[in-house]
């Protein structure tokens, strides 16, 4: 009796895959057996012989992506304008418009055009909070609207849509927010936190891997949305002290008025960033648990220990407990 075929890999394209998240989920993913093609803004060194690399240029809504996509049955598509520290568009929303909205529409279309099966979008928590509140950044306002791009094009298409909404992403060579706490710990510098008590939820980079292979073994034609998180939130002192831990180094922590460190924020143009530290956001995590029978394979203690004991940015090719 002849023995039955070999059903072949799943080919993935990952967008900004030289970026912290893309160049993570690259590996990961193609260590679990997927064929993996990688989308790169410029000309860059291929980390792995075994994932093919493709220069698509500037994200926008005149990319052409006909070339990269030829063969793909999903794609991750984590390319996005970011957080932009020192600012200067004349017009920020516009901005992150051009490359967050229209060029994730237009990727997405073409996705469809070229016979994309799953479509998997690493939005932001920023996109409930531009939902929930009047006061969202343009950051976060473009992240719902490419959400909201996405549900339209892929409408009754029976193309399955996933959009992720992570919190801040922690993991080896971290960019951002956590690159610059790891740095004040590290000088021990005092910091001005110790009487904060809010609640805040991380994600450590192999629990996203992981929660995206499980996300390409679905295939069921429906449009959800899921946040993701380590767990439930840590305070801002409870971060420190668990980062400063996993470091070998003192935290050091002094207690200042919560109202103080606000008005401080405002005189220097700094309130985003001083209500990043001192407000609280808890996700729900029983969807993404349900829907895909997912639990995220390392707490906080743990990512923060795997962060530290690992070089080079790349996630853990496995995870405990999972082969």
């Amino acid at each position: 009796m002849a023995a039955a075929a070999e059903i072949a890999p799943l080919r993935v394209l990952v967008t900004g895959a030289n970026g912290f998240v893309g160049r993570n989920l690259c590996r990961y993913i193609a260590g679990q057996g997927f064929k993996v093609r990688a989308s790169l803004r410029a000309k860059s060194r291929t980390e792995s012989s075994n994932i093919e690399t493709f220069v698509t240029g500037d994200l926008d809504a005149s990319s052409d992506w006909q070339a990269a996509l030829s063969g793909i049955d999903a794609v991750i598509h984590c390319a996005a304008r970011v957080h932009i520290l020192e600012e200067t568009a004349a017009d920020p929303l516009e901005a992150f418009r051009a490359v967050n909205v229209a060029g994730t529409r237009n990727l997405a279309r073409q996705a469809l055009e070229a016979g994309v099966k799953h479509f998997i979008f690493l939005s932001s928590i920023g996109a409930r909070v531009a939902h929930d509140t009047p006061d969202a950044t343009p950051y976060q306002i473009s992240k719902l609207e490419a959400e909201q791009a996405l549900h339209e094009v892929v409408g009754d298409s029976g193309m399955t849509l996933t959009c992720l909404r992570p919190p801040l992403i922690y993991g080896p060579d971290a960019p951002g927010n956590f690159a610059l706490l790891i740095k004040v710990i590290e000088r021990g510098l005092p910091l001005p936190l110790a009487s904060v008590r809010n609640r805040r939820a991380f994600l450590y980079i192999g629990n996203l891997c992981d929660a995206v292979g499980r996300c390409l073994e679905q295939s069921t034609g429906q449009k959800r949305c899921y946040e993701i998180a380590d767990g439930p939130g840590i305070s801002t002192p409870g971060l420190i002290r668990a980062l400063a831990a996993a470091l070998g180094r003192p935290a050091r922590l002094w207690p200042c008025p919560l109202w103080l460190l606000r008005a401080l924020g405002t005189l220097t143009g700094r309130g985003a960033a001083i209500e990043r530290l001192t407000g609280s956001l808890e996700l729900d995590l029983a969807p993404l648990k349900n829907d895909l029978d997912w639990t995220p394979p390392f707490d906080l203690d743990a990512g923060l220990a795997a962060s530290f004991a690992q070089t080079g940015g790349a996630a853990p090719a496995s995870t405990p407990g999972r082969p």
